[in-house]
């Protein structure tokens, strides 16, 4: 304010310029070789195939390979930009070492094959985000957010615990790929315990809805690990499902109700989204919506298609959340407003409504998907929402001249398909080989009505419907509120220099 001072408590910015230490540098390094490994193991499995296994303990596959290539490489990216961001910082070093922990837990946790070390990794990797959300030691904010993150990754591997239990209790195998080849014996009450407990898991772990306030609360947490957590943490879901896809295929009825529980989130997510006023909140929630398309996808039987979403998912957020202050735009809210608006012309609507039915089409024709009436088809319908959606929002730049605005998209969109056809077949030629990687179901009248409603509710999302309940909005405001305890109320409460 005019005619008062502050005084400057934070000290100088340290001297990124400086030599780093040995950890961070070596650590650095030694990720990206980690990269380039898994990269050739990666050529060497598409040309080889076959089992590469220690039989009872782990077995290297193609979602081994695969997530190892994507795990290193998001590694990567964060050790390098957290040499800069962390610079100064007198948890740099800790940072480091807890950040390629958490690493090699995660590449040791898609090669595990005893279902005890599997669960073991889990809670290990579930515990090493927590470190990371409460980086700042001194930061009781932090330390609350990360005992919070705690709690329920402790609860996710319980029930983890309580899955794999369950299974070899029933099946008698002490592995996955057993429990995989035994899943024709499973039935009744014990195995509606053990998918329950998986996809109870694979939602706390992904911060479906109403398991998301830890997700909202680790904003405390420095922006790479944010980044390596939106990236990387909250996809262990999808492959969760996938590691134990015959076990939740057993009975379609069950994969009915993950769907509806990733429409739910799906829809959820996207109303959340729209009451958050700063830009990590709103990728928090962004994170909860698409990790419900990601299990609805497990859903529909397209485990192939969920990882392809984790995978493109992972390369989308953890560059969002790179690059989020310079998301942080400094103008007024009137000059904001008139940057995007609705679709008021007709000519908008049927540019967006034409090239989300094209992009549907194109997918159809690329993927087999939706050719015949399986879940392929809804499975395409929700490329049709995506695109609808991603459209949309192209067309509202109002601040573009409306014939690079409606010109552009087709341009834009169509090859994007092509590209996530592309990824999608060969995600899916690398999974090839495991059991269940791909188990459309029949539709149903059920699988109708979800259709249904998610349309309904999504079109009322997208026309703004939901603007007008004032007791709607109260209550989103509300869910969507990190823990109070996480809160930073003034920010003389964390000063670590």
């Amino acid at each position: 304010m005019s005619g008062r001072t502050s005084q400057t408590t934070v000290g100088q910015l340290p001297d990124t310029t400086a030599e780093s230490p040995f950890v961070p540098v070596a650590l650095t390094w030694l990720v990206w070789a980690l990269l380039v490994a898994s990269i050739v193991t990666l050529i060497l499995r598409v040309r080889t195939g076959g089992a590469w296994e220690i039989p009872g303990v782990v077995a290297i596959d193609g979602l081994t390979v695969l997530m190892w290539v994507v795990v290193t490489f998001f590694s990567g990216i964060v050790h390098s930009y957290s040499r800069r961001y962390m610079a100064g910082s007198a948890q740099k070093t800790r940072f480091f070492a807890t950040t390629f922990g958490f690493t090699l837990a995660v590449m040791a946790l898609v090669a595990a094959d005893h279902v005890a070390l599997f669960g073991v990794l889990w809670l290990a990797m579930g515990l090493l985000m927590a470190n990371l959300i409460g980086t700042a030691r001194d930061w009781d904010q932090a330390q609350a957010a990360a005992t919070l993150a705690r709690r329920y990754f402790i609860a996710s591997s319980a029930l983890l615990g309580v899955a794999l239990t369950a299974l070899w209790w029933t099946t008698g195998a002490t592995t996955i790929s057993g429990i995989a080849a035994a899943a024709g014996t499973l039935g009744g009450p014990v195995w509606l315990v053990a998918a329950g407990a998986l996809v109870l898991a694979a939602m706390i772990q992904s911060a479906l809805v109403p398991f998301h306030n830890w997700l909202l609360s680790s904003m405390t947490a420095p922006t790479p690990a944010s980044a390596l957590m939106h990236a990387g943490f909250v996809n262990a879901g999808g492959i969760l499902l996938t590691r134990f896809a015959p076990v939740v295929t057993v009975d379609s009825a069950l994969l009915l109700v993950v769907v509806a529980i990733g429409g739910a989130s799906a829809i959820g997510g996207k109303l959340l989204k729209s009451v958050q006023t700063d830009i990590k909140g709103k990728l928090g929630c962004s994170t909860v919506g698409q990790m419900g398309f990601m299990l609805m996808q497990a859903g529909l039987g397209f485990f192939g298609a969920a990882i392809t979403h984790l995978i493109l998912h992972g390369f989308y957020k953890a560059y969002q959340f790179l690059s989020a202050g310079e998301q942080v735009e400094h103008t007024s809210p009137e000059a904001a407003a008139h940057t995007t608006g609705r679709l008021s012309s007709a000519t908008g609507v049927v540019v967006t409504l034409l090239t989300g039915l094209a992009g549907g089409a194109l997918f159809a024709v690329l993927t087999g998907k939706g050719t015949t009436v399986d879940s392929g088809l809804l499975l395409t319908v929700f490329v049709v929402f995506t695109t609808l959606h991603a459209a949309r929002s192209a067309v509202q730049r109002t601040a573009l001249p409306t014939t690079v605005r409606y010109g552009a998209v087709p341009l834009v969109f169509f090859p994007a398909i092509v590209v996530y056809a592309v990824v999608y077949g060969a995600v899916s030629g690398l999974l090839s080989g495991l059991p269940m990687a791909s188990a459309p179901t029949e539709l149903t009248l059920l699988h109708g009505l979800i259709a249904v409603a998610f349309v309904g509710i999504y079109a009322g999302i997208e026309t703004g419907i939901h603007e007008q309940s004032q007791r709607l909005y109260v209550a989103l405001v509300n869910a969507g509120q990190p823990s109070s305890d996480t809160l930073l109320t003034s920010t003389e409460d964390y000063n670590e220099y």
